[in-house]
């Protein structure tokens, strides 16, 4: 048998499944496609995640575009969080190029140029439907490791949220929450001591300083109502595919906190809404995430560990969560561990260090007598990756050198024009569009402080209104009287007298 025989044995099996699959490209072998070896993903595993990695160029993002392409297709609802702003034209239809052509007839396949259902989401001022989030929801365990606080600090965040659940004292933007800790730490600091304990100066004021550092970032325009609702993350549009819907945070790449922030947020609120699903024969959402060391850079390691456990359990509710950046090294290796599809394009070796990245991706894929994956890695075309999944039975599929299908999407960014005109259809972007201020902590401890603040004047107001003197007692008009005072004097002159007697430290008359 020879090495293309061996090699198609090998790939037909390897990426034929038994329930439902898309198809994402062709086997390569020795540079050239190889027909009748098409290479799919099985839905059954879309829910074990993923890595789209590769240097910038080679052709991450229209992969990315792709496998949206494709769960949409299969009625997957998918979430994009568009870093570079280049996924918008997946709301449009393609166009033939010779290129495309070039491509698709190598491949022995048709090419059909078609737009998909989008709905175009934002967590600042930029057009699109609004997506915030109560600091009730989300919590005390989570607003403290996003702020990186230590054990103490975190207890003082859980007390704060204790205090205001018992107090009735809605905790809504961050303003809320900074009036509270200023609070607890003045006003009402005998109050919270004698209900809950102690309170630490320092405490406070760590924590006030790390809240101000989230706000420089940007995070009042994320923080307040009406919070997004997670359903309308899972539509299905009226063609029965998967509504794909693009969170457009150009704006983040310098604001790494406040989108560690908000992802952080929203895995474990698909986590903690979703109910089990178990092993199901297709996600019931996948969520890409380009440029995804953002969601790293600068992170705790409480973080760390927070993201790698969400990752870890977040299957079970039928979630697949790809990760898209230009090296996998970008990954912490926990995450890295958890990833079952491997979609990796051409990476870049100008120095030692991109040697040593290379060699180290290499070994996280699997085996092959077909190819030299290290010197692949640095050979690979645009357009061309190397791919491993996972089979319907949880094993991963034969490492193959892939032509990829062409998105059938457009390849560029709306026109403002057209993000116009796809805004002002949305039936959400209405529905979160007038931010509500509704009566919250800031609110009610203001009113309650100036309440107080107003008895005292009034009491204040009442006693110069009598003259500003109240009548004296029989025992102050006594104590008052100049003979009693000097009686007083001479009394405590005898008594400190003595006592320094006692003490050996009286006067001495000198000899």
């Amino acid at each position: 048998m020879s090495n293309k025989e061996a090699f198609i044995e090998t790939i037909r099996p390897g990426y034929s499944f038994k329930g439902e699959s898309f198809r994402i490209g062709v086997a390569m072998l020795n540079g050239e496609v190889v027909p009748g070896t098409p290479v799919s993903i099985p839905l059954k595993t879309m829910n074990r995640h993923g890595l789209i990695a590769g240097a910038t160029g080679t052709g991450k993002t229209k992969t990315l575009q792709l496998i949206a392409e494709g769960l949409s297709d299969a009625s997957v609802p998918v979430l994009l969080m568009d870093i570079k702003g280049d996924l918008s034209g997946i709301a449009a239809a393609g166009s033939h190029n010779p290129k495309i052509s070039e491509r698709v007839q190598l491949m022995e396949m048709e090419y059909h140029p078609s737009a998909f259902p989008v709905e175009l989401l934002s967590l600042s001022n930029e057009k699109g439907v609004r997506l915030r989030a109560t600091v009730t929801e989300f919590g005390p365990v989570l607003l403290s490791k996003i702020l990186n606080l230590n054990d103490t600090q975190e207890g003082l965040v859980a007390l704060i949220f204790k205090y205001c659940d018992d107090h009735r004292l809605p905790l809504l933007d961050l303003q809320d929450f900074i009036r509270v800790l200023q609070f607890i730490s003045n006003e009402g600091r005998k109050e919270i001591e004698k209900e809950y304990g102690k309170i630490s100066t320092s405490s406070t004021g760590t924590i006030l300083r790390k809240v101000i550092e989230l706000q420089q970032q940007g995070a009042d325009v994320f923080f307040g109502e009406p919070s997004f609702d997670i359903d309308d993350l899972m539509r299905i549009a009226d063609d029965g595919r998967g509504m794909i819907s693009i969170l457009r945070v150009t704006d983040m790449q310098n604001r790494p906190k406040l989108f560690s922030t908000f992802m952080l947020q929203l895995l474990a609120e698909l986590y903690a809404t979703l109910p089990e699903a178990g092993d199901t024969e297709k996600p019931v959402l996948a969520l890409f995430i380009d440029e995804a060391h953002l969601v790293f850079q600068e992170a705790t390691q409480a973080l760390l560990q927070q993201v790698e456990t969400v990752i870890k359990l977040i299957r079970s509710k039928g979630v697949g969560i790809f990760f898209c950046t230009q090296n996998p090294q970008d990954i912490p290796a926990p995450v890295l561990s958890q990833l079952g599809l491997k979609v990796q394009h051409a990476l870049r070796a100008f120095t030692a260090n991109d040697r040593k990245a290379i060699k180290q991706a290499a070994a996280n894929y699997p085996e092959t007598d077909f190819y030299k994956t290290e010197d692949l890695l640095t050979q690979l075309g645009i357009g061309e990756a190397l791919v491993t999944a996972l089979n319907e039975k949880g094993i991963p599929t034969p490492l193959v050198h892939t032509m990829l299908v062409p998105p059938r999407s457009r390849m560029d960014v709306l026109s403002e024009a057209e993000i116009d005109n796809l805004v002002s259809k949305s039936v959400l972007v209405k529905k979160y569009a007038t931010v509500t201020d509704r009566e919250s902590a800031h609110e009610i401890l203001t009113a309650r402080l100036q309440e107080a603040a107003a008895k005292s004047a009034g009491k204040e107001a009442e006693k110069k209104s009598s003259g500003g003197r109240r009548e004296k007692s029989t025992l102050e008009q006594v104590l008052d009287n100049s003979v009693t005072r000097q009686i007083g004097r001479t009394a405590a002159g005898i008594i400190t007298r003595s006592l320094l007697g006692a003490l050996g430290l009286g006067s001495r008359k000198r000899r």
